[in-house]
């Protein structure tokens, strides 16, 4: 299975990706993790990414490319692998295009998780940290026993700065900019499965399957 998951902020992709990487015995790659493996191994594509990084400017599609082909051609993923984060824009998915048709193992399918923006505003802004012990809590969904107070530790809950509403509004602006346009680059290829990202997780896991089947 060489599945890419797609979604906006707050669709719950990261969860998925670890529970379907599971069940295809595939590897779980992260733009994330690259960048943090790349930069923590001292390579020449992880020092070029941080001296972008050090000036303050985002790190630039060809490096990020190139990444993600390294790590494409390391022997993990010969069954396959789970692309989550990456592509972020049409370029960086014509690049992958390219990519894996070279090895003539091109993608079996694109799985959107689907939801209303107002949701994920709901599931961002409710988010708690405990100052303490870095426990998360949520207003909605799970509460603290106590108004404000960790119940691991007693510790202040506070909301990160990138939760609360204007900065969601504004990641999920970006979203709608830059990356939805790959949904419909997949859908014209005939990749692209689409399934509900609200409920209980093991039900969302269960209708991924499903459609990917």
């Amino acid at each position: 299975m060489r599945l890419i998951l797609v979604g906006p902020p707050g669709a719950g992709k990261g969860t998925q990706a670890v529970h379907l990487a599971e069940h295809y015995k595939i590897p779980h790659i992260s733009t994330g993790d690259i960048f943090r493996a790349n930069i923590k191994g001292g390579t020449e594509l992880g020092k070029l990414a941080q001296s972008y990084m050090d000036a303050g400017n985002l790190v630039p599609d060809s490096v990020t490319n190139s990444m993600v082909e390294d790590r494409l051609g390391q022997s993990d993923v010969g069954n396959g692998f789970l692309l989550d984060g990456y592509p972020r824009n049409v370029g960086q998915a014509e690049f992958l295009d390219g990519v894996l048709n070279a090895k003539g193992a091109p993608l079996d399918s694109v799985l959107e998780l689907s939801i209303a923006n107002d949701e994920i505003i709901k599931r961002l802004s409710g988010r708690r940290i405990c100052r303490g012990c870095g426990a998360s809590f949520h207003i909605h969904f799970e509460k603290p026993s106590k108004d404000g107070l960790c119940d691991k530790c007693g510790g202040e809950l506070y909301q990160r700065q990138d939760d609360n509403e204007a900065t969601i509004a504004n990641r999920l602006n970006v979203y709608t900019e830059q990356t939805e346009p790959i949904i419909e680059y997949y859908k014209k290829a005939g990749l692209l499965k689409v399934i509900s990202a609200t409920g209980a997780v093991s039900e969302i896991t269960t209708q991924a399957i499903s459609a990917l089947k």
